[in-house]
């Protein structure tokens, strides 16, 4: 068959599945179910065009620069709204509430996010120890030892910068370059300046009350513009993880993954007992896990298919507030913090796993309660100002490995499967963010348990 002709089919193939999507949403379907439909047609249709075509060829390659119109234009308008989402919501969560609790509130989302990190550090050792993981045994080929020389080029720049400097920059010197997003700090440098305005407009609130309620005034009405711009987005949501998920499964390379299967496999089963225990951290404070499980449903599917924790933050945000009851400080600022603190998976287990896995080579043995606590100390602190995008546990590990005196190199032996495990990896760190602002929000009781435990609202407004 011609390219081109085999390129249009793909193509309005891929269209017609939309436009099912379509007419699922204009007859009131649930956004949920209509998200994971995307999901399942998504692995379909790739595995189809992979079996058909092959997972290198340029008939896959081209439909997919096609598929991006929607998958890719789907994160790049989420990203888009991220910087503007947290400077209005944290500005109008904090003057709309108790100035004195904002400490309280993020001390405990801080606390939260670092605590579970530290566990799922924990969780990922023990996991590679029981599935005996080892670097030892793994060939390397030439794209993997370039990776590795990448690595150890990355790994030169990134100590250039010791953790103070990383820390001091998050205090931008020009907050509006800061909010351009062009810096790995511009999430948190955000939450800070929003924190900071707000805190100026409560002091002037007993100067200058009519200056500060003007500004009040504003803000509100730019939350306003910025909730119903990011609903509109959102309703993108079951194309956007159609087309995502077909270009992951037509482009992937199974040959590499069953040769890794082994590591795919434990890397899995850490997440899954991970997210296994955010559901008991739920249940402590007496949240029901099966409705949590139910409405974060169509979060963590997009967070999956995207890989991006920061192209999930409207999301997480929209859903915390309007399905879960959360307060908007609580899910505003949780949402926020989780892009660059605490990523259970990317800045957890998956730097913990790898320093098991690396260990030995060097001659230390990482079952010594010493190391242990060692990794899961230092896994735990540089969770800090990890970007809240694809890549960002190559940093969480190279800072981790770096730490420990362990090379970096090694990490170019998983870069063929590296794309399959970021997805569920990615999945944790928000569901690790979501529990932040749940548990945080129920220790300050801020959370409408009528909402919690009520029917899913965005099933019926979306």
């Amino acid at each position: 068959m011609n390219t081109t002709v085999a390129i249009i089919i793909n193509v309005v193939v891929m269209l017609l599945l939309v436009l099912g999507l379509y007419q699922m949403q204009k007859r009131h379907i649930s956004f949920t179910k209509r998200v994971f439909l995307g999901l399942v047609l998504g692995i379909v249709f790739g595995a189809i065009l992979q079996l058909i075509y092959g997972n290198g060829s340029n008939v896959v390659q081209e439909s997919n620069t096609w598929f991006g119109i929607i998958g890719t234009g789907y994160v790049r308008l989420l990203r888009m709204i991220v910087i503007p989402l947290i400077f209005v919501s944290i500005i109008n969560a904090i003057i709309s509430q108790d100035s004195k609790n904002l400490g309280k509130m993020a001390s405990l989302i801080i606390a939260i996010l670092l605590t579970t990190t530290a566990i799922s550090a924990f969780v990922g050792a023990t996991t590679a120890s029981v599935f005996n993981l080892s670097s030892e045994g793994l060939v390397s080929g030439d794209a993997e030892i370039q990776a590795g020389e990448r690595l150890e080029s990355r790994l030169d720049d990134f100590q250039s910068k010791p953790i103070q400097q990383q820390l001091i920059e998050i205090i931008p010197m020009n907050p509006i370059y800061a909010m351009s997003g062009q810096e790995s700090s511009s999430t948190l440098s955000t939450v800070l300046i929003a924190a900071l305005l707000a805190i100026a407009v409560i002091g002037l609130k007993r100067k200058k009350p009519e200056s500060a309620a003007f500004f009040v005034d504003l803000i509100q009405s730019l939350h306003d513009v910025v909730m119903r711009l990011v609903t509109l987005i959102l309703r993108l949501t079951p194309y956007g993880v159609l087309a995502l998920m077909t270009r992951m499964v037509s482009t992937s390379n199974f040959s590499e993954i069953l040769r890794l299967f082994n590591f795919v496999l434990a890397s899995y089963v850490a997440l899954i007992i991970m997210f296994a225990i955010h559901l008991i951290i739920l249940t402590f404070v007496k949240l029901n896990p099966l409705t949590y499980l139910k409405k974060i449903a169509p979060v963590l599917s997009f967070a999956f298919t995207s890989r991006s924790s920061a192209g999930t933050l409207p999301l997480n945000v929209e859903t915390q507030i309007d399905d879960l009851g959360v307060s908007e400080g609580h899910a505003n600022l949780s949402a926020s913090l989780g892009t660059s603190i605490g990523q259970n998976g990317c800045a957890g287990i998956y730097p913990a796993m790898l320093a098991v896995m690396i260990a030995p080579t060097v001659g230390i043995n990482p079952l010594e309660p010493g190391f242990l606590i060692k990794l899961i100390i230092i896994t735990a602190l540089a969770s800090f100002g990890i970007a809240g995008v694809g890549g960002g546990a190559t940093f969480a590990a190279l800072t981790v490995l770096s730490a420990l005196g362990l090379p970096v190199a090694l990490v170019g032996l998983l870069i063929a499967i590296e794309p399959l495990i970021d997805m569920g990896r990615t999945a944790l760190n928000v569901s690790g963010s979501v529990v932040s602002g749940l548990v945080s929000g129920r220790m300050m009781d801020k959370v409408d348990l009528s909402i919690y435990n009520g029917k899913e609202k965005k099933a019926e407004s979306f």
